[in-house]
């Protein structure tokens, strides 16, 4: 039985396996410009975070109907329950939807048909996070943003992924505070590719409550000790940030050191169809290349829980506590 854990960092559209890609274009009369899964597999051998997101774009043409959506979230539901997910707050990124001409409701409907029924089909309570493309203007965060008011009943908090250099947080600073004053949760990535300034800027201008990567924090000392007494969670990704580059390879991860710094450190998979990993291979990679001894994981998973936005129900998170507490390694 795999270490119970919840998983932060997690984008909807990077579950898209080869398979179900081919299956939803066949649905949708989309035709795709590979030979066949193999060869798309292939494609998913990207060099960095660019080419990665020009191929995540791309795919995201399948995805047209409530129950595609739907049956995008079910598989992913399916592969997190059986590698030990408790519960999942995932990402979704509405403007990549809505410049195709799918709309808001279309994408939170069909994600919610999944996510409604998760503790009950899969195991595995869930919350939903709108994320803003980054690449894309401040005006279409505010419109994302009031597109999605209908749905906020089912929306826990707001994210912002996508490209980050050159794409510093203050640029968002309005739509966060719009989130804020909705009672919305507030992420973001930064420190990934970025520098550990966006870390800081995240914090202080769109005050957000956890930082999704937050990797580059370690080039600032005095930046970590702040994360270290405010308690700031980082969701990091180790298999995604070897495939895009920003470490070399594993071995090279800084997990251990931020550890040891007394950071509140995650472990997540991202895109998971993309860079090769879901939750527990993540979980693996970092113990079998780092040599992170039982009770680190340990402390990882017990960070997962302590992470997640569980504020409204204490009883639960506390449930899940319990589990990793009295899980028995191997």
């Amino acid at each position: 039985m795999p270490l119970p854990k919840a998983e932060l960092h997690l984008h909807i559209e990077g579950t898209l396996e080869p398979e179900l890609a081919f299956e939803l274009a066949a649905r949708n009369g989309v035709e795709l410009p590979y030979a066949d899964t193999d060869a798309l597999r292939e494609a998913y051998r990207f060099e960095d975070l660019q080419s990665f997101l020009n191929l995540y774009y791309e795919l995201m043409a399948v995805l047209r109907t409530e129950r595609d959506f739907e049956d995008l979230a079910n598989a992913y539901l399916a592969r997190a329950a059986a590698q030990g997910v408790r519960h999942a707050e995932i990402f979704f990124d509405p403007q990549a939807h809505l410049a195709r001409g799918v709309a808001m409701g279309t994408v939170v409907e069909g994600l919610w048909r999944a996510l409604g029924g998760s503790e009950e089909n899969h195991g595995v309570s869930t919350k939903l996070i709108l994320c803003f493309l980054r690449d894309e203007s401040a005006e279409s965060a505010l419109e994302t943003l009031e597109g999605a008011r209908p749905y906020l009943d089912r929306i826990t908090g707001v994210g912002l992924d996508s490209a980050e250099v050159g794409h510093p947080p203050v640029k968002f600073r309005e739509v966060y505070e719009a989130a804020a004053a909705l009672g919305l949760r507030r992420v973001a990535h930064a420190g990934e590719e970025g520098p550990p300034e966006y870390i800081t800027e995240a914090l202080d201008v769109l005050g957000v409550e956890r930082v999704d990567h937050g990797l580059r924090c370690m080039e600032d000392p005095a930046l970590v000790e702040r994360l270290v007494r405010d308690r700031v969670p980082l969701t990091l990704c180790p298999l995604s940030n070897v495939r895009l580059r920003t470490v070399d390879t594993l071995k090279d991860h800084p997990l251990p050191a931020m550890l040891d710094a007394g950071l509140l450190c995650t472990v997540n998979s991202d895109d998971p169809a993309y860079f090769g990993g879901y939750a527990s291979d993540n979980y693996h990679a970092v113990r079998d290349a780092l040599g992170l001894a039982k009770e680190q994981m340990r402390e990882l998973a017990r960070n997962s829980f302590l992470a997640s936005f569980l504020e409204d129900d204490e009883e639960r998170r506390a449930r899940y506590l319990a589990e990793v507490d009295a899980y028995e390694f191997a």
